[in-house]
């Protein structure tokens, strides 16, 4: 009896590639034509980009089925993008990948490598070098320390733009129900089977890329207030600590006093302090303050994405490619 195909399902975030996102969709269909016993779809989500991917998206569908097409009303960002195509994939295997050529789709069996031997439930591309700006690449370090301390994430694993994961794991990834997802930490807390595979990132050919080292501080921040409480405790902490320093200059400015009564009372010192209060107290406060302001959002049910339309899903909402 004949083994029944392996089903790969790839999500392509796309934002401004109208140049590039059709060369990606050919290099998936060359590289799973290699092994016949695994079969494809593209589930490619058009984040509301100002240019024509929609159009090449459409065109794409309309010549291959397994090209299915998601059309979000408003720009949500990359991880709300990929979040809505995990909702659509039918796949045994979820890979995502940017639109962008710069993922080394020639590398994709190693990538699953360790999945087919059933080391890892989540492979991710850990690259040498990142052939981005510097901006970019300081985001990237940003993001990565902060995910160490934030999530306890070991040290050697890197989290990176090209990655692939079991279905069970897309499936627990896609029951967060909260706006601001950050989806390389869900997948750290589905599992602990996340290992990395060393590949070289491709040099940027077509366009430029649209990931600031604001939208990375952004990123940290969903880690911030989605998956940890630990600015919290810092702030107890540093409360804690101000307050002591803040007695014990009492009890010195005391002692001083007493011991040399002519010494008129610093007023520099005296600002220097007031000052150091006060922008620990405003600190603290807007940490409190986005946690609040998270949490106020998430009882809104502010949604994570809104799509308009879909292509070859035959959900409901689908608009024939004809």
């Amino acid at each position: 009896m004949e083994e029944k195909q392996k089903l790969i399902s790839f999500v392509i975030p796309c934002y401004a590639s109208e140049h590039s996102v059709a060369l990606v969709i050919q290099e998936i269909r060359d590289t799973v034509a290699q092994r016949p016993e695994y079969d494809y779809e593209i589930v490619a989500v058009n984040d509301c980009s100002p240019d024509n991917v929609l159009s090449v998206l459409i065109a794409q569908a309309q010549q291959d089925y397994k090209v299915k097409v998601v059309d979000l009303a408003k720009n949500s960002g990359r991880h709300s993008a990929l979040m809505a195509g995990y909702h659509m994939v039918k796949g045994d295997y979820v890979v995502c990948l940017d639109d962008d050529c710069q993922c080394p789709m020639d590398r994709f069996w190693d990538l699953l490598a360790p999945l087919e031997r059933d080391e890892a439930d989540v492979a991710i591309a850990k690259y040498v070098k990142k052939k981005e700006s510097g901006i970019k690449n300081l985001g990237s370090w940003v993001n990565d320390v902060g995910s160490t301390w934030l999530l306890g994430k070991p040290r050697e694993l890197h989290f990176s733009n090209f990655a692939v994961m079991r279905r069970f794991i897309c499936l627990q990834v896609i029951k967060y129900p909260n706006p601001y997802p950050y989806v390389s930490g869900l997948m750290f807390q589905a599992t602990s089977r996340l290992v990395n595979v060393v590949m070289e990132d491709r040099e940027r050919t077509i366009g430029q890329g649209h990931y600031t080292l604001r939208k990375s501080l952004a990123l940290l921040l969903n880690a911030f207030t989605s998956f940890s409480i630990k600015p919290l405790r810092i702030a107890v902490y540093a409360g804690f600590i101000t307050a002591l320093i803040g007695f014990l200059y009492g009890v010195w400015t005391i002692i001083h006093r007493l011991l040399r009564p002519m010494v008129a009372a610093g007023y520099s010192s005296l600002m220097a302090t007031m000052l150091f209060l006060g922008g620990m107290i405003m600190l603290l406060l807007g940490i409190i303050g986005e946690y609040i302001g998270r949490i106020y959002i998430c009882i809104n049910n502010a949604p994570q994405f809104v799509v308009r339309k879909t292509y070859n899903l035959g959900d409901g909402q689908d608009k024939e490619a004809d």
